[in-house]
């Protein structure tokens, strides 16, 4: 059993993915509090229903983002937090946090990283006209999405997507693999070595390939 502390902003679709795992008992973790600098953001009230501890830290709460990023450190030391989950915070990360928990931050991406890295990545992905895209969770470096990638998610851009319908298609595949990511981090099976997440105990898949559009569509 793993606590986390989960950082949010906005809806909250990610963080009630991995209120529902825990509660399925599909994932071995607590979240021990919900931090949001954001006092409006929905994602708040999906904790409050399940009864996880709140703390609202304002983005006016300090001077520099450095002194911000040390007070959501105390807050997630208080909790006794071991795993910092980023589910759609809007703030990028200084080195105060990252140290304080190093290799111990997750993100989740909406693209194939290191493609479209940063804001829009829908949007630059189908614009570029690629024909895959999908989601990464990967661990928070001192870069912005550039962290050694833990698990990735794959799905198909279509000539009449648009940002809207290829975020809605990709977000499926965020709930799932998230929590996952977590899963794998609770049970020790993920080992750091350089850029490499090495995933430990997993089966390979031979001969599998994606097309789009496929060779064999009629």
């Amino acid at each position: 059993m793993i606590n986390l502390g989960v950082l949010v902003s906005g809806s909250g679709t990610n963080l009630q993915a991995i209120i529902d795992a825990i509660e399925a008992k599909k994932l071995p973790a607590n979240i021990n509090v919900v931090i949001s600098n954001n006092p409006n953001a929905y994602a708040v009230q999906r904790a409050k229903i399940h009864n996880i501890p709140v703390e609202v830290i304002p983005n006016s709460s300090a001077a520099t983002r450095e002194a911000y990023d040390n007070i959501v450190v105390e807050v997630l030391k208080r909790y006794t937090v071991e795993l910092v989950v980023l589910a759609g915070f809007m703030r990028v990360l200084t080195q105060s946090l990252i140290n304080a928990f190093p290799m111990h931050i997750m993100n989740i991406h909406p693209a194939l990283l290191p493609s479209f890295h940063g804001l829009h990545a829908q949007k630059n992905a189908v614009d570029y006209g690629v024909k895959f895209s999908g989601a990464t969770v990967h661990f928070v470096d001192e870069g912005i999405d550039t962290g050694p990638i833990i698990i990735q998610a794959v799905v198909p851009v279509y000539d009449d997507d648009t940002e809207e319908t290829l975020a809605k298609r990709i977000l499926k595949e965020e709930h799932k693999i998230y929590p996952y990511a977590i899963q794998l981090f609770a049970e020790g099976r993920l080992e750091v070595k350089g850029r490499r997440v090495v995933v430990k105990d997993t089966a390979k898949t031979e001969n599998t390939f994606l097309e789009n559009p496929s060779s064999n569509q009629k």
